[in-house]
């Protein structure tokens, strides 16, 4: 893994809900399209590849990602990124610095977005912005697992603030023990968190417990 410490920073076989919404027919430069499109999408769209392609040869499109494109300009290129992760990769979901982030856990901006994958899975190559790809355990991947809304309609997986207090601790090898208990802080700080909440959490990770249980202990 690498560390970024120090530097700020469901989807069934088409791409978007609201395709099934667009099937008039269309310009060559996919006009009436939705924003995310897939080659799974076209026949709802009552279109061709070679419509797409020359979508994509106008400018109107831009491939992000292999058999996945979207509307130009229509979306920052690290949501276009997280989008096409998870056409591609469903159980894809944001963790550790990019997560701790988006829940205010820490002042840290990420240079590359983290995403999860269960272990045996392949990551996804995507264009356009950076990401570190994390391979979690199956048997707890989805503990502390929650949605993330996207422009058009699309989630992403996006673990819970307790979650990442965990995984900062399972990793601590990797980011350091100052930067596990500063986003811990972050937490304890937040009104409503409670120890106890996060402590029956981590007893699903055992490499997690007996650390930040004894670091709660020094805190508190």
């Amino acid at each position: 893994m690498l560390n970024d410490n120090g530097n700020r920073y469901r989807y069934d076989g088409a791409v978007t809900n609201s395709v099934e919404a667009a099937t008039h027919l269309v310009g060559a430069d996919g006009a009436g399209w939705p924003e995310l499109v897939s080659y799974a999408d076209l026949k709802n769209l009552g279109a061709s590849r070679y419509a797409l392609e020359q979508a994509v040869q106008t400018g109107s499109y831009e491939r992000v990602s292999p058999g996945v494109f979207r509307r130009t300009g229509a979306a920052d290129d690290t949501t276009a990124a997280w989008t096409a992760v998870a056409a591609k990769r469903p159980q894809a979901t944001l963790c550790l610095l990019t997560a701790a982030s988006l829940h205010d856990l820490t002042d840290e901006i990420p240079r590359r977005s983290h995403i999860a994958i269960p272990r045996g899975t392949h990551p996804v190559t995507v264009k356009l912005a950076p990401i570190r790809w994390h391979s979690f355990g199956v048997a707890t991947f989805d503990i502390g697992r929650q949605d993330h809304d996207l422009p058009g309609g699309g989630r992403i997986g996006l673990y819970s603030p307790e979650r990442t207090v965990i995984d900062f601790f399972r990793t601590r090898h990797d980011w350091g023990t100052d930067m596990a208990t500063g986003v811990l802080k972050r937490w304890l700080a937040v009104r409503g968190h409670t120890p106890s909440t996060l402590l029956a959490m981590a007893k699903s990770f055992p490499d997690a417990y007996p650390s930040l249980r004894s670091t709660l202990e020094i805190l508190l």
